[in-house]
């Protein structure tokens, strides 16, 4: 006799909560790029903010020099 109790979209529910652990590692992956971008542009930022103010330094020094001789 065959089991006519069994619901054939048991098994199809079987499959599903494989799909998201593939997703989740796709997640994390992207997490961790984006995270390390935002590291870079961290240190591009603080790098210009460097630069520009060692120019701005250089130019009032020039300038106070220039004016004092």
């Amino acid at each position: 006799m065959r089991n006519k109790d069994r619901d054939p979209s048991l098994y199809e529910n079987d499959l599903e909560p494989r799909k998201d652990l593939y997703l989740d590692s796709y997640k994390t992956t992207n997490v961790n790029i984006l995270l390390n971008r935002v590291r870079l542009d961290k240190k591009k930022s603080l790098r210009k903010k460097l630069f520009f103010s060692a120019i701005l330094l250089a130019l009032v020094s020039g300038l106070i020099a220039y004016l004092l001789i």
